[in-house]
């Protein structure tokens, strides 16, 4: 990135900002674009290895705020800015850059550490769906194929299982026998796929503390990384939320007495989400909140799981059993929520 030469897509005086790294990200670079000391902006160079059609985020992003535009529903949507030539994206050498605005006076939690947090994200996600009430989703492109689909999961997992590397497999046969045991997770998803009462609606997709915004005292004031917002269910929402602010351990904790289920959070997390919700919901969704979290803890067991036997291909790994290591905390946390939830 040539920063200044990049910039000037954006403004006629690009000279006068200046750009600096920003955040940990581990999918987008992200960057502070400032003017006078006090940042102005937030420019993201899209990951396309993840997202390999960004003009289609910028599709969905388009659409979704007209959406709200026509409809005039009060919730806060970061738009992107357009470049001079009317484009909703910069382009580098084959590479692609968002630019949008600064949302001053707010911060980001890298983990979920209180009750009232885990409230706030959950609000502010239920929200966010419920402010596309009436919207036709079909209309939406999926940024990433397949993202949520359990079923399309255990198709990789079995294929794996074939084409695995013989000397994991075995190494990993207790975890294979515990997702194998578990496979009533993926029965239900199929039901869920066939039942009426389960309506695709707007949905994040990526619902970590991280991606909310919050204010001075805590509150909640919009959601972002909007990239891959498509159409989807409410199980990939609430289960990602549950996945990853239920345990003070995350992912990556080999110490499992560290993984486990805090009850009050999950509370506050279902109290926040119907908050908005609630009055759009089947019973049969209604019914499915718990499941939400096994679906989800058990689709990313799966997924390190599946990543471990082809030999670490997806996920980045920081020493050789780290994918096996992340099943087996992904295992635990399953049969903590279960004990929890069941």
């Amino acid at each position: 990135m040539t920063g200044n030469t990049l910039l000037s897509q954006f403004f006629t005086d690009s000279d006068a900002y200046h750009i600096q790294a920003f955040g940990n990200g581990l999918i987008h670079k992200t960057f502070t674009v400032s003017r006078s000391g006090d940042p102005d902006f937030i420019l993201q160079e899209i990951n396309t290895l993840v997202f390999k059609t960004p003009k289609d985020i910028s599709y969905n992003l388009e659409a979704l705020s007209g959406f709200l535009r026509e409809q005039g529903r009060d919730v806060f949507f970061p738009s992107p800015i357009p470049t001079l030539d009317g484009n909703p994206y910069a382009t580098e050498a084959g590479v692609y850059f968002r630019l949008t605005p600064f949302v001053k006076g707010t911060h980001t939690e890298d983990a979920c550490t209180t009750v009232e947090q885990a409230y706030e994200a959950a609000f502010q996600f239920g929200k966010f769906t419920a402010a596309f009430k009436g919207m036709d989703v079909s209309t939406l492109r999926p940024t990433i194929s397949r993202f949520h689909d359990l079923a399309f999961r255990w198709e990789q997992f079995c294929e794996a299982m074939k084409k695995g590397d013989p000397s994991r497999i075995s190494h990993a046969s207790t975890q294979i026998r515990q997702i194998e045991d578990d496979y009533s997770i993926v029965s239900r998803y199929q039901a869920i796929l066939s039942s009426s009462e389960f309506i695709q609606r707007v949905t994040h997709h990526d619902t970590k503390i991280n991606n909310v915004l919050l204010n001075e005292e805590g509150k909640g004031v919009c959601v972002i990384d909007l990239d891959t917002v498509m159409s989807g269910l409410l199980i990939s929402d609430l289960g990602d939320m549950f996945r990853t602010y239920l345990s003070p351990g995350n992912e990556e904790e080999v110490d499992l007495s560290k993984v486990f289920v805090r009850p009050a959070f999950h509370a506050a997390i279902i109290e926040g989400y119907l908050e908005s919700m609630r009055d759009q919901l089947h019973q049969e969704e209604l019914n499915a909140i718990n499941y939400a979290g096994e679906f989800m803890i058990y689709m990313q067991a799966l997924r390190f799981l599946t990543d471990y036997l082809m030999g670490d291909q997806y996920y980045g790994i920081r020493y050789p059993l780290n994918n096996y290591n992340r099943t087996i905390n992904q295992l635990a946390l399953l049969d903590q929520y279960k004990a929890v939830t069941r």
